[in-house]
C-alpha cells in the first residue's frame, strides 16, 4: 500500500512536536560549515567596474554563486523544513514522491510566499535541471529505501547533480533504533480532529521495520470519523553500511554526528547524520 496519502492532510497535525526549527539552524550550520558559500558575501565582493569582459565575468561569477546556494529538500514531505532553510537565505527545491505531501507543501508555499519549487520525483530516478550546491534528506527519508542498491543509485545520483565542492547531509534511523527502542510495539493517539493507532512490527532477519497505521479523521459530517489505513516499511542500517554506500558512489564522508545530542555516534545511536562532500568534478574557474 502506498505510503503518506491519506496521512499527509494529518501529518503535520501529528508531528506538531518535532524540532524542525532545531533542525534547520544544524543543518544549515553545517550547509555554511560544509560547502554552500555565502552569496550575499561573494555579490558584495564583486566590482561593477571595467570593462566587457570583467562584467562578463562578474555576471558568471553571480551564476556559479547562485547555483551553489541551491539547496534540494529530499524527500520533502509536506514541505516545513523547505520553508525554514528558504527562510535562512537558500534557494530550495522540494523534492517528494508523495502528490498529497506536495499538495500540503503548495499550501503552505502560497502562505508564505516564498520562491520553492517543488517536484514530483522518486528519489531513486531524481533528475534535476542542473548541479545543486547541496542536498538535504532528513526526518528517516532514506531509511524507505529497502536494499542498499536503491541507496547506492540515490547517492550516485545525488552526487552526479551535485557542484563541485557541494555536500550531501542526511540522517537515518539506525538498526539499534528499529530493533530495540521501536522494536514491537503498538503507539496510539487521540485528538480532537483526529486518532491514529500505529502497530510496529520488526524483522531481525531482513532488517525490515514494518508499521501499520490506522487513521481516524473527522469528516464533513458532525459526529463522523473517516477511517484509513497505510502501512509503512523501512529498514534499519548502520554507520559502516552508509559508510561503504557513500563511497562507493564516489563521495567522501565529511562528517557523522548523533542526532540527538549533535555529539559522537555511539553503540546506542538512534539516529545518525552524516555530511557527505561531492567528488569526481573539478570546479570551473571564475
Amino acid at each position: 500500500m502506498e505510503a503518506y496519502t491519506g496521512f499527509a492532510e494529518v501529518y503535520d497535525t501529528f508531528m506538531d512536536e518535532t524540532p524542525y526549527d532545531e533542525w534547520a539552524a544544524f543543518l544549515t550550520g553545517l550547509l555554511v560549515r560544509y560547502g554552500v558559500s555565502d552569496v550575499g558575501k561573494e555579490k558584495a565582493s564583486l566590482s561593477s567596474d571595467g570593462g566587457e569582459t570583467q562584467k562578463d565575468q562578474s555576471a558568471r561569477a553571480l551564476s556559479l554563486a547562485a547555483e551553489r546556494n541551491l539547496v534540494v529538500d529530499l524527500g520533502c514531505g509536506t514541505g516545513t523544513l523547505t520553508e525554514l532553510l528558504s527562510a535562512a537565505g537558500f534557494d530550495m527545491i522540494g523534492i517528494d514522491s508523495s502528490e498529497e505531501m506536495l499538495a500540503v507543501a503548495a499550501r503552505k508555499k502560497e502562505r508564505s510566499g516564498r520562491e520553492i519549487l517543488y517536484l514530483q520525483e522518486d528519489m531513486r530516478e531524481l533528475s534535476l535541471y542542473g548541479t545543486v550546491g547541496a542536498v538535504v534528506s532528513v526526518c528517516d527519508s532514506l531509511n524507505y529505501l529497502l536494499e542498499e542498491e536503491e541507496l547506492l543509485r540515490v547517492f550516485a545520483l545525488v552526487n552526479n547533480y551535485l557542484y563541485p565542492g557541494g555536500v550531501f547531509i542526511f540522517d537515518f534511523n539506525t538498526v539499534y533504533k528499529y530493533e530495540t527502542v521501536i522494536g514491537d510495539a503498538t503507539i496510539a493517539e487521540n485528538r480532537e480532529d483526529c486518532s491514529f493507532i500505529w502497530e510496529n512490527y520488526y524483522d531481525p532477519e531482513s532488517g525490515i521495520n514494518e508499521y501499520d497505521l490506522t487513521l481516524f479523521t473527522r469528516a464533513e459530517r458532525e459526529g463522523l470519523f473517516r477511517r484509513f489505513t497505510e502501512t509503512h516499511l523501512q529498514r534499519g542500517y548502520t554507520l559502516k553500511q552508509m559508510t561503504a554506500l557513500v563511497e562507493r558512489a564516489g563521495m567522501r564522508m565529511l562528517a557523522v554526528f548523533d542526532a540527538d545530542t549533535h555529539g559522537e555516534v555511539r553503540e546506542e545511536s538512534e539516529r545518525i547524520y552524516v555530511v557527505a562532500g561531492e567528488s569526481g568534478k573539478e570546479p570551473e574557474n571564475e
